[in-house]
């Protein structure tokens, strides 16, 4: 019996699989995620270990619930959760992912080793082995990180058809007493073809496999004594063999497993009879022939890549005949004869290893079977390390898939996915419309186009592309659901065409009718909601948009974004402790969430309470660990430390922020700022330099400048003309004009300041210090007899000894939002006149505004393209 002669692999034929797949595949470390990779790995949420793992379980293989009519439908979380085990340990390092691939097409090569020992010499098993190791055509599942899915499968596949073969007793009995010895590796069997068949659905055809070794090797049936016992039992003339009742029972345990699966979408499968029948039996004599000369491979054979065979008058119909005539002819012969060798070529046919198996097994291969088997190993190895190459990049993959084939759209499309991914959009744009060539009718390449075109800032040519492609959706058809007829995605092109015109004011009522069509076509259209939301903030509608976005989040209430989204809006609704409950709903589902962290932060700053502090420069904390390269987390940190009295911190921050943007307006003044407030004033007076440098008409660094030239460096020409400047660009700026008058008053010309501060006082008549600093100015005037010469002598002292009195100029703590005005100032203090009372001095020296800082301006959420 062929198992009784299975011997077990050894370690010198593991070494050797183990040498032959480093020395095809060591390059493959050095590519990247590419193609199917993107979408299962770098995109899919699945990988994070914030992801429940239960979620793994209700989501296909790109991180899509199963339950939502755009999922495709691929169930594959055992793949999906060592896609995960790899981002534990390495993120998205592609290396791990490649390293792990190339163990499991170790592993699979290795248990395809011990499987052909079940049929075939030691000698034999081995060449097959490393054949089936080195050949080209597996690099798509190797090289391609998403083929981890067969690699996987391949595993417990053969490892179930491994246990069923050990699931016979002596003489094929079913005695109870050996029901433990017979049933044992066959509940094994189950549970392995459920693993197979969770980490990609081919893994359930193994059932097929057992049935034909049930049948055909375990108890030995030809197609004779099958047809036999078949008549036999039809006319009543005898039973049902109790072994093949044993293979029946066994068989059902197993089918009763069995998953429900949909079919692919493509070209022959919608096509009509003969069309449909006539291509998919074209596939096979194709993918043999790769099997047999995998000189031209391709990553993507989909759309247009064979052309459907329409007619009987076909020449490749006869490429079919002769290989359906060639598969009978073996099939006759493995079941019309009984022995080794027709079971042997059974079982290849069934596991589809025909091309790596010596047809003549059991005989002394010749000199030049040797030689041409050498031949064909060394070729396969060179093509393989050759191929490896190709799947470097995405742009080198596609390219090297168009010198296969050109009638596919798709691939036209995704080299110039490729070089939009680089930013190179004149290149990129010319596959698109190649593409539109290929296959006229495709709106996704449409739609790329469009895309393209308004990155090129081409946005009438954009729209012209979002029109051709919307043109092309299916009409409206009373009764019809649109979900059923319409690819999610092709609904985009609403998306992507509201989003276009919309950056003109005059059609924001255009871009809401198509965002409310897409929504009217597809009511599960989270993204159109999300897209609408952002719209309705841009026309001042936030309960509409948070009517908009509480639907999506009745779409998906695991989606940060939304969280998020919804926040922003409560801050339009001036609800701030609304938006900070929904900013910490979307760090609670993702604690890295960037726009959530910065956000909440300046929120909790804003709100002012002490207890939120420390929250808020946590936060901050995270971000700029994640944003190294932002200016804005450690302006915002600098910000937050000054209004924690934390003098050093705040410099040291601010600096930070002026390092990585020299022209950073808010934090060269603030910085300045400090200074001041820090008994620093020359310090402050470089940074003001480089502030007017990058800013001349900065108002409020030129009253600051005017401030510490006066008082500090009396400088007192410097300080007039900081501002007179001021008065140049707003003749209306009550601080430039009452910081002017102090200036006359310090130049002695008593009766130029008064007239100053009464123009100042008719600009602010509510102002107390601009009334008080004008009775000061009108008392000196009354005490100095209205003279010519000057009031004060040169040493600033009255004639009585007494130091003279002073009108300080007015300063301005700079808002963190440049884009809102200024509402608060900080004053300084007057000193006191001789014949102001001790009551009154007290009341002048606690007069002093305390300044605010504004919350910077929040920015919205990223359009839905």
């Amino acid at each position: 019996v062929l198992v009784g002669n299975m011997a077990d692999i050894n370690l010198k034929e593991v070494t050797l699989i183990v040498g032959v797949i480093t020395a095809c595949y060591w390059n493959s470390l050095f590519c990247g995620f590419v193609f199917d990779d993107v979408s299962a790995i770098p995109d899919n949420k699945d990988l994070h270990p914030s992801t429940p793992l239960k979620t793994l379980f209700q989501n296909d293989f790109w991180g899509t619930p199963m339950s939502e009519e755009r999922s495709h439908k691929s169930y594959r979380p055992l793949t999906v959760l060592t896609f995960r085990l790899n981002y534990l340990f390495s993120e998205l390092k592609p290396m791990s992912y490649h390293l792990l691939n190339m163990v499991f097409h170790a592993v699979v090569s290795a248990i395809f080793l011990k499987v052909c020992k079940l049929f075939l010499d030691n000698k034999s098993s081995v060449i097959a082995a490393v054949l089936f190791a080195v050949h080209p055509i597996h690099t798509e599942a190797v090289t391609g990180v998403v083929g981890r899915a067969e690699l996987l499968s391949s595993i417990f596949f053969l490892a179930a058809f491994l246990s069923y073969t050990k699931s016979k007793g002596p003489d094929n009995s079913i005695e109870w007493f050996l029901l433990i010895i017979v049933w044992t590796p066959i509940a094994l069997t189950v549970f392995l073809v459920a693993v197979a068949t969770l980490c990609k659905e081919q893994g359930v055809t193994v059932v097929g496999i057992c049935c034909v070794y049930e049948v055909f090797i375990a108890q030995g049936y030809t197609l004779p004594l099958l047809c036999t016992a078949a008549g036999q039992v039809l006319h009543g003339k005898g039973s049902i063999p109790l072994s093949m009742l044993q293979t029946l029972i066994k068989l059902i345990v197993i089918q009763s497993q069995l998953p429900v699966f949909t079919r692919f979408d493509n070209p022959a499968a919608v096509s009509p009879t003969p069309t449909r029948q006539l291509t998919f039996n074209y596939l096979l004599p194709v993918n043999a022939w790769l099997l047999l000369n995998p000189s031209e491979l391709c990553c993507d054979w989909t759309m247009g890549t064979i052309p459907l065979i329409e007619s009987f008058l076909d020449i490749r119909n006869l490429a079919t005949f002769a290989f359906f005539c060639f598969l009978g002819a073996l099939g006759i012969f493995s079941l019309r004869y009984p022995g080794d060798s027709s079971k042997t070529v059974l079982m290849a046919l069934c596991l589809m290893a025909l091309p790596f198996i010596p047809p003549e097994t059991g005989q002394t291969l010749s000199q030049l079977s040797w030689v041409c088997l050498s031949m064909v190993i060394l070729t396969h190895a060179l093509k393989t390390l050759h191929r490896n190459w190709d799947w470097e990049s995405e742009y080198t993959l596609f390219m090297s898939a168009l010198k296969v084939n050109k009638n596919n759209a798709k691939l036209w499309n995704n080299v110039g996915h490729a070089l939009e991914n680089e930013k190179n959009f004149e290149r990129a744009l010319k596959y698109f419309l190649q593409a539109t060539h290929v296959q006229p009718d495709d709106i996704g390449a449409h739609m790329n186009v469009g895309r393209t075109y308004k990155n090129l800032n081409r946005t009438r040519e954009a729209e012209e592309s979002y029109m051709m492609a919307k043109s092309l959706m299916p009409q409206i058809i009373p009764g019809k659901k649109y979900a059923a007829r319409i690819a999610p995605n092709h609904l985009n092109v609403y998306i992507n065409l509201a989003n276009l015109i919309r950056a003109n004011e005059s059609r924001l009522e255009e871009a809401d009718q198509l965002y409310r069509q897409a929504i009217s076509m597809r009511p599960d259209f989270k993204q159109a909601y999300i897209s609408r939301g952002e719209l309705l903030l841009k026309m001042n509608k936030p309960l509409k948009a948070k009517e908009a976005y509480l639907k999506a989040l009745e779409l998906d209430r695991n989606n940060a974004d939304l969280w998020y989204n919804l926040a922003i809006v409560y801050i339009e609704l001036k609800e701030s402790n609304e938006a900070l409950k929904n900013f910490n709903h979307a760090l609670e589902l993702n604690p890295k969430h960037k726009l959530a962290l910065f956000n909440s932060a300046i929120l909790m700053q804003e709100l002012g309470e002490v207890k939120l502090r420390p929250e808020a420069r946590k936060r901050l904390l995270n971000y700029v660990s994640e944003e190294l390269q932002d200016a804005n987390g450690y302006f915002n940190l600098g910000m937050l430390a000054m209004d924690d009295k934390k003098d050093t911190e705040a410099e040291i921050w601010m600096k930070k922020a002026i390092k990585l943007q020299a022209d950073f307006r808010s934090a060269l003044f603030n910085l300045a700022l400090l200074y001041s407030q820090t008994a620093k004033e020359l310090k402050a007076l470089p940074i003001l330099e480089e502030l007017l440098k990058y800013y001349p008409d900065h108002i409020k660094g030129l009253i600051l400048k005017g401030d510490i030239l006066m008082n500090q460096k009396k400088d007192i020409l410097g300080a007039k003309k900081c501002f007179e400047k001021i008065l140049d660009m707003d003749p209306s700026n009550v601080q430039g004009k009452h910081n002017l008058c102090v200036v006359y008053f310090e130049e002695k010309d008593l009766l130029k300041a008064e007239r100053c501060l009464v123009e100042t006082l008719a600009l602010a008549p509510h102002e107390e210090y601009i009334q008080r600093h004008l009775s000061i100015v009108r008392d000196k005037i009354s005490s100095s007899g209205f003279l010519d010469h000057p009031v004060f002598p040169a040493d600033d002292k009255t004639s009585d000894g007494e130091e003279r009195d002073k009108i300080p100029t007015e300063n301005i703590e700079e808002i963190r939002s440049e884009s809102r005005p200024a509402q608060i100032r900080k004053t300084n203090g007057d000193k006191k006149a001789p014949h102001k009372t001790t009551k009154d001095i007290k009341e002048i020296e606690k007069k002093r505004v305390a300044a605010l800082k504004r919350l910077e301006e929040i920015e919205r959420i990223l359009n839905g393209e």
